[in-house]
């Protein structure tokens, strides 16, 4: 089959789940996953399951990554800040719905492999660093929307410092591997509001570069 199909087949599938927010079903619709698995799990590429990458990390389930999207609300005009780039799924889709991501990865092997990805497939607006993402970028900025793919024992408050006022970020929030859940952050100007989400299994935040 080819993968245009393979990749409409999941949108239905991640439509019954629940997923319906127009826009992201159509990012997730026109990124083909099968470029971004090991090529060993082609044949996996659009089963809604999570998959395993290089440096003992996934490739999350198409659904979370799907979920994490609609629950961050991203519009044309945000700038998007990734923790966990991994293969460069989740930021490939996050660059059909924002302005600009901006994404850092500790392991050097991961992110050479998602910027050449990033430059074959003519990605422009998607800037990706090599480093600690549990410090933020590292430059000083603030950002519409954060997203975290490795789950923290709580919420890093250097990840909250760079969130803007009106901002939110999504992360995994646990200690233990069946203990995680993903929890929304929302920034005003009298503080920070969360709610948790759903169960998780995310792989986690380090600190330190690879």
């Amino acid at each position: 089959m080819m993968a245009a199909e393979d990749n409409a087949e999941l949108v239905v599938a991640l439509e019954r789940r629940g997923i319906s927010d127009a826009r992201v079903l159509a990012a997730v619709g026109a990124v083909r996953r099968d470029l971004f698995v090991d090529p060993s799990y082609s044949d996996s590429a659009y089963l809604d399951t999570a998959l395993p990458i290089s440096c003992g990390q996934t490739i999350s389930q198409p659904y979370v990554v799907a979920y994490m999207t609609e629950k961050l609300a991203v519009s044309p005009d945000h700038d998007v800040l990734e923790i966990g780039t991994g293969s460069g799924y989740q930021a490939a889709i996050l660059a059909r719905l924002c302005r600009h991501v901006y994404t850092i990865e500790r392991h050097e092997e991961l992110h050479l492999a998602a910027v050449e990805r990033f430059r074959r497939l003519g990605i422009a607006n998607i800037t990706a660093k090599l480093g600690d993402g549990s410090s933020g970028w590292p430059e000083t900025r603030l950002f519409d929307r954060i997203i975290v793919t490795a789950a923290a024992r709580q919420a890093p408050q250097l990840l909250l410092d760079q969130l803007a006022t009106g901002g939110r970020m999504i992360i995994p929030i646990g200690s233990r591997l069946f203990r995680q859940r993903l929890v929304q952050f929302d920034k005003s100007e009298t503080g920070v509001e969360r709610e948790d989400l759903l169960a998780v299994r995310f792989v986690p935040l380090v600190r330190g570069e690879g």
